[in-house]
């Protein structure tokens, strides 16, 4: 009877010790639950877009910190060339630049454009990132100045020519928002300073605004667009507006950008405040871009 009387008494106690740690664990899931729904933890949004750049222009993304990222890009002619030069692939412009991330938030960059020869150096910093819970942040916030270097002789070399007229400045924000997995957009208010205008007409600041967005189609695979428009009184007449459209093809450490663009150029002067292309007219060009990361530094 004793015996009997221990067991059940072992058993009374054990019962109660798994249902105390039962309901600890409860109270804990329910802790973790309240958390999340009260926004005490803060979750950032991550690959706003796929790479740094949409086609042209810039991302809201920086390259890692230790990350160097080498970037290649072609534009080749236009298809409007006709057969003779192969709809544009005889004729070919390249950039060449490498970018490297500095902290998590703060990347530079440079790189030399066979168009016109010219040299370009920038940094990007991340003023702020989109994210929910604790802290809410619709958007996310970058700010890029740019400076472009044109190397191209002098078409008058008799006349008295100044090494300040051969830089450019550009100053953007990139104001993006992911509103789903697959979808971002992204808004480019951007300034443009030319030392030297071509015209005395022509002015040497340049106001223009751009839009893009990305599209994924695929777990690999997304459509991307970019569209700047220049402020009326504040342009180059002679200038028209740049529209690109492309997709993006992720491949390991690879991302293969494939475009259409009426832009030559690849340095934000070019391509925004000195754009001549017409898509109605067929001055389209077929690109690439290819990115390729390698990590050189430490992470931490």
């Amino acid at each position: 009877m004793q015996l009997k009387n221990k067991i059940l008494l072992g058993a009374c106690t054990l019962f109660i010790s798994a249902n105390t740690m039962g309901q600890q664990k409860d109270s804990t899931d329910l802790m973790n639950t309240l958390e999340k729904e009260t926004g005490t933890t803060v979750n950032y949004t991550t690959a706003t877009f796929k790479t740094t750049r949409l086609v042209n222009g810039h991302t809201v993304e920086n390259v890692g910190k230790g990350v160097l990222d080498v970037k290649i890009s072609h534009r080749f002619g236009t298809l409007n060339k006709g057969g003779y030069e192969l709809f544009g692939l005889d004729n070919a412009t390249m950039r060449m630049g490498l970018d490297y991330g500095i902290t998590p938030n703060l990347m530079v960059g440079i790189g030399r454009s066979t168009f016109e020869k010219t040299y370009d150096a920038f940094f990007k910093i991340k003023i702020l990132r989109q994210s929910s819970g604790k802290r809410n942040m619709p958007v996310t916030l970058s700010y890029i100045p740019t400076v472009a270097l044109k190397t191209l002789r002098w078409a008058d070399p008799s006349r008295k020519n100044y090494y300040s007229s051969r830089l450019f400045y550009t100053h953007q924000l990139l104001i993006a928002r992911k509103f789903s997995a697959g979808t971002s957009l992204q808004l480019m208010p951007t300034f443009i300073h030319r030392n030297l205008a071509a015209l005395k007409a022509d002015p040497n600041d340049i106001l223009a605004i751009g839009i893009g967005g990305r599209q994924k189609l695929t777990k690999r695979l997304s459509l991307n667009a970019e569209y700047y428009y220049q402020l009326p009184g504040h342009k180059i007449d002679s200038s028209t507006n740049s529209l690109s459209i492309g997709i993006d093809i992720e491949t390991g450490g690879h991302v293969f950008q494939l475009h259409f663009t009426n832009s030559v150029g690849m340095s934000e002067r070019t391509f925004i405040s000195e754009n001549t292309g017409k898509w109605e007219k067929g001055d389209i060009l077929f690109g690439f871009n290819i990115s390729r990361v390698f990590n050189i530094g430490k992470r931490r």
